[in-house]
């Protein structure tokens, strides 16, 4: 069973919390920053490094964080729209009830990240590298995992819809909890998923289709 999400008293950093205001900086360093109920339009933060920060109630349109760093970092209500992601590195974050939409987060690497009840729309994952991440109830909707790797990944309660795998590399990915199985393409590379029988008869003419085989009754 997946653990519950903490709330932000819960962090062993709650106390050393400091509020955080004004623009993002280019290649800033922060360290044990709140940044809450705020609203980030186009920024630019590039190669940014977040250590043990937490986010609340905050929006980001636009902009780019690319290259940027998240360690340690809790994201509560926090609604990504359009923003570069691409080559940003993510370690022992967690991210709850917040939206993601239209986002580049390619050639990204997430280590030990745990997605609650999340949406993510239109996400760019290519050639990314995910490693014991968990989608717990989340809709991940036209998310395209295409070139990326993913080791020890789940999704229990999660909907997939228009979900891509083409030429992905799954290692101890677990997708017999989720909730639905909407993938579009990259069926042959679900080699090193484990799927629940029931999931397995709703995949069988996709997977008879990718592999050239002709299914006909008799007569």
């Amino acid at each position: 069973m997946a653990a519950a999400p903490r709330d932000r008293d819960d962090l062993p950093y709650a106390p050393y919390l400091k509020p955080v205001g004004g623009p993002l900086s280019r290649e800033g360093d922060y360290d044990t920053a709140l940044f809450e109920e705020a609203e980030f339009t186009e920024p630019e933060a590039g190669g940014a490094r977040f250590t043990e920060c937490a986010f609340s109630s905050v929006t980001f349109t636009g902009g780019r964080l690319r290259r940027a760093r998240f360690n340690d970092v809790w994201l509560h209500t926090v609604r990504w729209v359009g923003t570069d992601l691409a080559q940003t590195g993510w370690l022992d974050a967690e991210v709850v009830a917040s939206m993601l939409a239209g986002l580049e987060v390619f050639d990204a690497e997430l280590r030990r990240v745990a997605f609650h009840n999340c949406k993510l729309d239109s996400v760019n994952l290519r050639g990314s590298v995910l490693r014991e991440v968990s989608f717990t109830d989340c809709v991940l909707r036209d998310v395209d995992f295409a070139g990326a790797t993913l080791t020890s990944v789940s999704f229990p309660g999660s909907t997939l819809d228009g979900v891509r795998f083409d030429r992905a590399r799954l290692s101890r990915v677990d997708l017999r909890g989720a909730a639905a199985l909407g993938i579009t393409d990259g069926f042959d590379a679900l080699r090193g998923a484990t799927v629940s029988s029931a999931q397995l008869l709703e995949l069988a003419p996709m997977l008879a289709a990718t592999l050239g085989i002709t299914v006909r009754d008799s007569g």
